[in-house]
């Protein structure tokens, strides 16, 4: 494995130091991307750019399914055989191997195979959110693909969506599905209060400032997952709000180890805090409701109507 990646004790929650595989995350991201903007294209815009997203599945990532005139077609990350499988519902299929290769010669691939299923998509070549990248097309710097890392990132999110979907579980008012934007390459779970914003700041490296704003038009409240970066090479769950609200910066979130960020001006909790917990599952969970807890009752959110009774998941709260 890239740097020698260590196994973890145990693997359902596996080690993912990020300069363990950075490089095979550089090429992942831009795969991911190409994938993503296919959706992008051929979907019908949903608020929150909830249109574009990648889903987690019990092999990998999947765009889920994408209109194509009376036909629906899904591209799928397959990190159990390392394959991305293209398949329509005319029965019409293509398999393209993961392996050590250009994000250019993937690209071409990706669509060769498209083109081939009647299935002809143009999309945006410029990567999203990652500053000064090179078109897709051109791109021939980032080509690394560690399977044993795929894989293992892969496992991280199988935990986290299962968690993050009793977390999402227990509120009543609208919330975002548990998804994986591939433009920030994290899994997200968004609460809303209901209540407009004001207008986001945007700026955001490669991404339309209106995109940016439509986004963050609505008081949130976000949870997710980050495999790290440049800015912070350590992966974290992370939480924030938008606006952040007087006070916020300073609330009591647990466990212990988590703390506000100023760099990504979020509250973070390690994932190697996550991992090696006795009981990962309610040490995210602790994380995410007391964040939420601190975003919403300092910004006054109604959490009597947005929340099921006592904080449980669904029929639970009002069988007691």
């Amino acid at each position: 494995m890239e740097g020698g990646m260590s196994a973890s004790e145990n693997p359902a929650w596996p080690d993912l130091p990020y300069k363990g595989w950075e490089d095979t995350y550089a090429t992942l991201h831009r795969w991911t991307q190409i994938v993503g903007k296919v959706r992008l294209e051929r979907t019908p815009w949903v608020n929150h750019s909830w249109h574009v997203p990648l889903y987690v599945t019990t092999q990998g990532l999947s765009t889920s399914a994408i209109p194509a005139g009376e036909r629906v077609f899904e591209m799928a990350f397959d990190f159990r055989r390392h394959r991305l499988v293209i398949d329509s519902s005319d029965g019409a299929s293509e398999v393209l191997p993961l392996k050590p290769r250009s994000v250019a010669d993937f690209y071409q691939a990706v669509m060769s195979a498209l083109e081939g299923m009647g299935l002809g998509t143009t999309i945006h070549t410029t990567p999203s959110e990652i500053p000064d990248g090179v078109p897709f097309d051109e791109d021939e710097e980032h080509g690394a693909y560690d399977a044993g890392a795929a894989h293992d990132f892969w496992q991280a999110l199988v935990q986290l969506q299962r968690v993050f979907q009793r977390f999402r579980a227990r509120y009543v008012g609208k919330s975002s599905p548990v998804h994986f934007f591939w433009g920030s390459f994290d899994l997200a779970v968004t609460r809303f209060s209901g209540r407009p914003a004001p207008e986001h700041p945007a700026g955001i490296p490669a991404l339309p400032d209106w995109v940016a704003r439509e986004a963050y038009s609505h008081e949130v409240s976000s949870l997710g997952f980050w495999p790290g970066g440049e800015v912070h090479p350590e992966p974290v769950v992370y939480s924030y709000a938008y606006p952040s609200p007087e006070g916020f910066t300073e609330a009591d979130v647990g466990p212990e180890a988590a703390y506000y960020l100023d760099e990504l001006a979020e509250f973070v909790l390690p994932w190697a805090t996550v991992r090696a917990s006795t009981d990962p599952d309610a040490a995210l969970l602790t994380f995410a409701q007391d964040s939420y807890e601190a975003a919403a009752d300092l910004a006054g959110w109604d959490r009597k109507a947005l929340e099921w009774p006592g904080g449980l998941e669904g029929p639970a709260a009002l069988e007691g």
